[in-house]
């Protein structure tokens, strides 16, 4: 009996152990300005994509306003957990929200297409789908931890 009790253990602390890594490099992230994020995944962008020098600048400024709108977002949210107001949406503000976002994803998408050449973009596309994958992926694992 003992031996299967301290089995579990091992097996309880050992699964809170692993599920502490997964945020690691999320957690990261959070604590770098706006213009730290789009310095980064300009740099990417342009290891990937094989940028020229104005792609890159133009590149720099879509990104930056990215992740400034993302970072307003957050600290949002954040400010509204922190005063309890985080109250579930309505299925009419939920809907806004969606549309807002998608509007803007588009827009985004399009701003990219203007910058670079057409093999650039579709490997860009390439690359955005694998991080949306890559992200659905960790949604369904949190989901179904639950």
């Amino acid at each position: 009996m003992r031996k299967v009790i301290v089995a579990l253990l091992c097996m309880v602390g050992m699964t809170a152990m692993a599920q502490k890594g997964e945020r690691g490099n999320r957690d990261a992230m959070k604590n770098l300005s706006a213009e730290q994020i789009a310095t980064l995944e300009t740099k990417k962008m342009t290891l990937a994509l094989d940028l020229t020098e104005e792609q890159q600048n133009k590149i720099q400024i879509l990104n930056l306003e990215k992740a400034k709108t993302r970072k307003a977002k957050m600290e949002e949210r954040k400010a509204a957990r922190e005063n309890e107001e985080a109250k579930k949406p309505t299925a009419e503000e939920r809907y806004a929200m969606q549309n807002e976002r998608l509007d803007q994803m588009i827009a985004h998408k399009a701003e990219i297409k203007s910058v670079l050449s057409a093999e650039q973009y579709k490997r860009w596309e390439k690359m955005a789908l694998q991080k949306t994958k890559h992200k659905r992926k960790g949604e369904y694992k949190r989901n179904t931890r639950k």
